[in-house]
């Protein structure tokens, strides 16, 4: 490893009007190293990277590649000093090739002046030497997640990066396909590339990295060498407290069904059945989750079950009602009206409404509960009184009722969304990925009242694609392939063998758990 840093950042400052994103940020990253980042919500690693990228300039502060002072203006800048992004969501042309994905934009450099012929065979030297083998004439859209990451890698490569930022990078992939990303990282390393990583998976960095900093409201508050630190340490660091990393809960005392889906199935507007011949049961006093890789049928499922899709087919009973959802046209709130809450996966597109105020989002949907209105008006003090009252018991912030959602981090956002179907006091509550983008000072929270719910007696169906968070948190555990439930298993289930049925790798212990599957 080169004594000269990769990227030094110093004394680097970046304002959003009265906010102070980056604060005197000092960085040093070493050549030939992975180098983790980590912080909470708007902890300001994301400002920083962007800066770095191209995305955003510094109001002020040195940034030296290779120990030389450079001024980054934009990405195309970036790039020609060797950085590359690859982007949480990916950004590839469905319809394009790998090869035509991997030379878009890059039409006027050295390589294409070959024709695509010299860009293929330069894009094979770096499958091979980097072990990032794609087909070069598949399409885009018949790619698995975990193949689009590696075209993402490919882009940044083949414009001969020497330093890649890989923001959240296993966010839509099985436990295998990360296991594999992390393989290729480490390659890269060897061959002396230099790799920032931004996750919120302390697992992910203590398996990874070498080095690992960590910043909090805007500052870096640490450095320290991946192998001398901790978990435990790590997020005492990001939050300023000790915190809880296991869910602490008892074995579940599940009593009879309060939900039963039978042979379940969804057809999109496309006319593609995204839910296939779906059974399954969840019980009062359980938390039942479903684990897959996003884009298997789970969302479509909750949307189902919550009354925002039709169905193809297939019976939904709850709390002794059976309803045909083949013919019903109960919608969401025939649903709510039914004991049924729901959290759902996007709080932005369809939990919230940014620009209402927070007391406005704290009844969205049981607005016309008679103890908010009066006739037909409503009765705002006693809107602002229940949402006072959340406040208080979800600690979120700021404990401001009047303002305004968007103006809340994401994690107090869906404090407010899981505060105002929790305090409905649901028999079944659907939970769409619980801690999507939240810190983890909120993620405790949020898991340690979903098991207080669930210890009340109530039926708790989640969808996660994290797996740990399935792990940690289901009593039972379903996973759901191309739009079926293609394995179930206990409390105690493997990740690897959870990571195969993702996958879609065939169940051979089918019958294992078949008691509660139906």
């Amino acid at each position: 490893m080169s004594d000269t840093p990769a990227i030094e950042l110093r004394k680097i400052n970046k304002r959003f009007g009265s906010v102070h994103a980056n604060k005197d940020i000092d960085l040093v990253v070493g050549k030939g190293s992975i180098h983790g980042i980590i912080g909470e919500n708007g902890a300001g690693k994301s400002t920083l990277m962007s800066i770095l990228y191209g995305f955003y300039q510094a109001d002020d502060g040195d940034i030296l590649v290779n120990g030389n002072k450079v001024i980054i203006p934009d990405s195309k800048a970036a790039i020609g000093l060797g950085i590359g992004m690859v982007h949480q969501h990916f950004m590839l042309v469905d319809n394009f090739s790998v090869l035509e994905n991997v030379v878009l934009g890059a039409e006027d450099s050295q390589m294409l002046s070959g024709g695509l012929a010299r860009a293929r065979t330069e894009l094979k030297r770096l499958e091979e030497e980097y072990e990032l083998r794609v087909d070069p004439d598949a399409l885009i859209q018949d790619l698995p997640v975990g193949l689009q990451q590696r075209v993402e890698i490919l882009k940044a490569l083949y414009r001969s990066a020497e330093v890649l930022i890989l923001d959240e990078p296993t966010g839509v992939l099985t436990p295998a396909e990360a296991d594999h990303l992390f393989k290729i990282l480490e390659v890269l390393k060897n061959e002396g590339k230099t790799v920032l990583l931004i996750t919120h998976k302390l697992r992910e960095i203590m398996a990874a990295t070498d080095t690992v900093s960590v910043m909090r409201r805007g500052e870096m508050v640490a450095t320290r060498e991946t192998k001398n630190t901790s978990m435990e340490e790590l997020a005492e660091l990001m939050v300023g407290r000790s915190v809880l990393l296991r869910v602490d809960k008892k074995p579940a005392e599940a009593k009879a069904p309060v939900m039963e889906v039978e042979n379940l199935t969804v057809t999109d507007s496309r006319g593609v059945q995204v839910v296939k011949d779906v059974s399954f049961n969840v019980r009062a006093g359980e938390i039942v989750g479903i684990a897959g890789v996003s884009g298997n049928g789970q969302s479509e499922l909750l949307e189902t079950l919550s009354g925002i899709r039709r169905a193809t087919k297939g019976t939904l009973k709850i709390n002794g009602e059976t309803i045909d959802l083949g013919t019903s046209t109960l919608d969401a709130a025939d649903m709510r009206a039914k004991n049924m809450g729901h959290v759902p996966e996007d709080r932005h597109r369809m939990g919230l409404i940014n620009s209402f105020a927070e007391y406005e989002n704290s009844i969205l949907g049981y607005h016309r509960d008679p103890a908010y209105s009066k006739g037909w008006l409503m009765d705002l003090a006693a809107i602002r009184k229940n949402a006072v009252a959340e406040i208080e018991k979800y600690d979120i912030r700021p404990p401001s009722p009047m303002l305004k959602t968007a103006n809340f981090s994401g994690g107090n956002q869906q404090k407010i969304v899981l505060a105002r179907e929790i305090e409905r006091d649901p028999e079944v509550l659907l939970v769409g990925q619980p801690t999507r983008g939240v810190d983890i000072g909120a993620i405790e929270f949020i898991h340690r009242r979903i098991v207080e719910l669930r210890d009340e007696g109530k039926g708790i169906l989640l969808v996660s694609v994290e797996l740990d968070e399935i792990r940690a948190l289901s009593d039972r555990v379903l996973v759901m392939f191309d739009g079926r439930i293609v394995g179930e298993r206990g409390a105690n289930a493997e990740e690897g063998e959870l990571g195969l049925l993702m996958a879609g790798v065939e169940d051979n212990n089918k019958n294992a758990a078949e008691g509660g599957a139906r």
